[in-house]
């Protein structure tokens, strides 16, 4: 009898302990829900769903879309590579190509999205605001993205930016001056100045790293000799 109960006994702490270990085998579920304009909904399923595969794949998410509301769910294990899935498709949402989205999965790439609404409180305000952040046959824009090493789009009422934290910061800070009524010519030379100087910074950690891989190569050289 005290045999079938110490055998009943090791069973249920077996059954436990392979609960257990089930339990900590299912990883739980992270979910993000996103609203995008409509009209980019297609552009997120792309020919055939040929888009969200990648998407999905690239991203190692999956996602749920509601064509008719613009809802676009994500569900995935990791919380951090979740939220940028979010901004992946909140770019998407803002004009950005899939292609030039998915540029946030990088390392130090932000994105930025600036309300024009903040700087203009009539339609015909929010179209002249458009335009000087654009510029003739797209010129403002371009510059913009030449110098600061960004992608930008402006749709509907945003301007949106891609790029390095610190260069979308940059650029950020010209949009908001041209949506400011700042001079064009007075945001382009505040850019080339801000390049000349991150251009000298680079160049002298690149000159730093250089002494320091000399001193290494030398002191090798030393202990070689003895």
């Amino acid at each position: 009898m005290n045999d079938k109960k110490e055998n009943v006994k090791k069973s249920i702490v077996n059954n436990d302990m392979a609960n257990n270990n089930m339990n900590s085998d299912i990883e739980e579920d992270y979910i993000y829900e996103v609203k995008i304009p409509k009209e980019r909904i297609p552009v997120v399923i792309g020919t055939k769903g040929s888009t969200k595969k990648m998407l999905e794949e690239e991203m190692n998410v999956k996602l749920k879309i509601d064509s008719h509301e613009g809802d676009v769910t994500i569900r995935g294990k990791d919380p951090l590579k979740l939220y940028t899935a979010k901004e992946v498709i909140t770019a998407i949402g803002r004009g950005f190509s899939p292609e030039n989205a998915l540029d946030l999965l990088k390392q130090d790439y932000s994105l930025e999205i600036i309300d024009i609404r903040d700087y203009a409180h009539t339609k015909n305000a929010l179209i002249n605001k458009r335009g000087r952040v654009i510029g003739e046959k797209g010129r403002s824009r371009k510059t913009i993205e030449k110098l600061t090493d960004t992608k930008i789009s402006v749709y509907g009422k945003t301007v949106s930016i891609i790029g390095r934290l610190e260069d979308t910061m940059t650029a950020r800070r010209a949009v908001e001056s041209l949506l400011g009524q700042a001079q064009h010519s007075t945001v382009y030379k505040m850019l080339e100045k801000k390049r000349a100087e991150q251009k000298k910074r680079e160049a002298l950690w690149l000159s730093e790293d250089e002494e320091v891989l000399k001193e290494y190569k030398d002191l090798m050289n030393r202990k070689e000799e003895k």
